[in-house]
């Protein structure tokens, strides 16, 4: 088992709370900013919280350490989510999360490695998860034990360079790369079924030769079970988890609405927002 801060032993129940107080934090920001994603960063919340607080290796007291398990955030606009939960962690002051999107500022629209605990820039859809391939790879060849995960969005998944990677992960057996579909399956312009359909994404993922598995991605007992399941099958395979989420989770205005995905709440729909995630 990876060896992470005291808060590994955090319950479920904690959990939850802490992924409320991501969430509150998310729409805020975005709120004060007047632009962002919200739709995108609240249905993939769940996973991040659950990495950090549960799963990964890591210490925002040395966030370079050699052997680091490594986070690439691939649908780089769900960035809020992110900063919420390294803020949460000390990774950086929490102030600069009411600063998000300003001129100047640590926290812009998409993920930049001039952050603390950034591992990656990314936002060009595609390119995260080849960075994560490739750093996954990196790894093994440096003989390193960590692990590298990476979240993708289902819609992301419409992008060739998501196919090119996923095949290089299989061809270079790495069975240190766990990867997650965040599929709320909405995207920018609707339905990601009516704008590109990716039809059954776990036989595509199986057709290039990855272990996949299925889960519900705001069941912190599911996601937290079958990463160990994952991390298990030391069989040369990539691991990717179908995590089968909602748009906008949490705030009842914004689940399953495609027009948050990339617009920010109204002061009335903020101050709306806030008092439910309270």
């Amino acid at each position: 088992m990876s060896n992470i801060s005291p808060i590994r032993n955090t319950d479920i129940e904690e959990l939850e709370r802490i992924a409320k107080r991501i969430r509150y934090n998310i729409v805020k920001m975005i709120g004060l900013a007047k632009s962002g994603h919200p739709g995108g960063s609240l249905s993939a919340t769940d996973i991040i919280v659950a990495l950090y607080y549960k799963i990964m290796n890591h210490d925002p007291k040395n966030p370079n350490k050699k052997d680091r398990d490594i986070f690439v955030l691939s649908k780089g606009h769900a960035c809020p989510a992110l900063y919420a939960v390294l803020a949460e962690l000390g990774y950086f002051d929490k102030e600069e999360l009411w600063r998000l999107r300003k001129v100047g500022a640590l926290l812009q629209g998409h993920p930049s490695i001039s952050i603390p605990g950034v591992e990656a820039s990314t936002g060009s859809l595609g390119q995260g998860f080849s960075v994560a391939v490739g750093i996954a790879l990196g790894c093994r060849l440096d003989k390193l034990n960590n692990w590298v995960y990476v979240l993708l969005g289902d819609g992301e998944c419409q992008e060739g360079q998501v196919w090119e990677a996923a095949m290089a992960a299989y061809h270079y057996k790495l069975d240190n790369l766990i990867g997650f579909v965040d599929r709320n399956r909405l995207q920018i312009d609707g339905c990601t079924e009516d704008v590109m359909s990716l039809g059954d994404l776990k036989e595509k993922f199986r057709a290039f030769g990855w272990d996949v598995f299925e889960i519900d991605g705001h069941n912190f007992k599911e996601i937290i079970d079958t990463v160990n399941r994952a991390k298990s099958l030391k069989n040369g395979k990539p691991k990717m988890i179908i995590a089968n989420t909602v748009k906008g989770k949490g705030v009842s205005f914004m689940e399953g609405n495609v027009g948050f995905h990339g617009k920010a709440p109204n002061e009335e729909q903020l101050e709306r927002a806030l008092k439910e995630l309270s």
